[in-house]
């Protein structure tokens, strides 16, 4: 039975322990979440009610729901896991850490929210998501999700045959300054101040992709707001439509610090690092989408968080089995001797 009819209100919180607490209600968090009430699991999502993707005005790329508002995907899959009796709170999580086991030796965490709420839970499934941090170029992140794009799937058919500029970060912006091109014919690779060696100059030389090593200073608008073209550091103003930038992804882990999760560093950030699944080295804690694979899209974090929800009925599953072996155990030398 649904909780609440509203898709968009805030559940109240679960009395007692759950059986799985998803911080984090972007698409792995809800699709875990799906997986579990599915399952006749007692579930909360705890939703922060900041989605990286919220700047865009639609998701690409997802079978289906290719064109569809972040927004209006967050909104069905809300009210997808209340139809099967799971319940989304919005709050912030402040803390997340291990409590007591239960009687019979299984885990628990404790969450606690920035209002002072909390709750109990036997599993934990982390899906905050990351940030985009953006080089502090002014006038940037003014079009972010729009004009200043990071992914050619999510929005290159939209940026097609546009004079598109790529303001590279790192070397981790070569290759997407290949996928670009394939999208237009006019591409410049504006260095920033980032080493571009000799081979992958000529690699893009050869692909009528021009080079511009002086600095960036500000992103140009026109007199309609839009962006067009950036500022060189000699004054100079290259004419483009669209940015690309692979921004340092960082996920999203204020309040986690209780449950002890590794992390990653990779060469666009600092991720969750986690295994098959979204097993982690924490006993019950998983982890899912963009937390631990920043280049995720909608598509496959939402997968990720359904192989996640899995996985934790599984355990559950033997947990509960295991308990009920033991109350067997417990109670036999009292059947015999009754």
């Amino acid at each position: 039975m649904a909780v609440t009819t509203s898709p968009d209100a805030s559940d109240a919180l679960a009395e007692g322990t759950v059986d799985a607490v998803v911080i984090g209600g972007g698409a792995a968090g809800l699709n875990g979440a799906l997986i579990l009430a599915r399952s006749r699991r007692s579930v909360v999502v705890i939703d922060g009610g900041s989605p990286r993707n919220a700047p865009a005005d639609a998701v690409h790329g997802l079978l289906a729901l290719d064109g569809t508002p972040p927004s209006e995907i967050l909104r069905l899959g809300r009210e997808q896991v209340r139809q099967y009796g799971g319940r989304v709170v919005s709050g912030e999580v402040v803390s997340a850490e291990p409590a007591a086991p239960s009687a019979d030796g299984d885990l628990r965490f404790t969450v606690t929210l920035a209002d002072g709420r909390r709750i109990t839970a036997r599993r934990v499934l982390v899906a905050t998501g990351l940030k985009d941090v953006l080089p502090e170029v002014p006038g940037l992140a003014k079009h972010w999700g729009h004009s200043v794009v990071h992914c050619p799937y999510c929005h290159g058919w939209e940026v097609r045959d546009e004079p598109i500029g790529i303001l590279a970060t790192g070397p981790a912006s070569v290759g997407p300054a290949l996928l670009f091109r394939q999208l237009t014919e006019d591409l410049t690779y504006f260095t920033h101040g980032t080493d571009l060696d000799e081979d992958s100059r000529a690699r893009f030389a050869a692909r009528g992709i021009r080079v511009i090593d002086t600095p960036v200073t500000e992103v140009v608008n026109d007199e309609d707001g839009a962006l067009a073209g950036v500022r060189l550091a000699d004054g100079q103003v290259v004419a483009r439509r669209v940015l690309g930038v692979v921004p340092q992804m960082q996920a999203r882990t204020q309040g986690l610090e209780g449950l002890g999760l590794p992390v990653q560093d990779l060469p666009t950030g600092r991720t969750f690092a986690s295994g098959p699944a979204g097993t982690t080295e924490v006993p019950g804690v998983w982890v899912a989408g963009n937390a631990t694979d920043p280049v995720a899209q909608v598509g496959a974090s939402a997968a990720a968080g359904a192989l996640a929800g899995i996985e934790i009925n599984k355990m559950l599953a033997i947990a509960d089995t295991d308990a009920a072996l033991q109350r067997i155990a417990e109670a036999s030398p009292k059947a015999a001797t009754g």
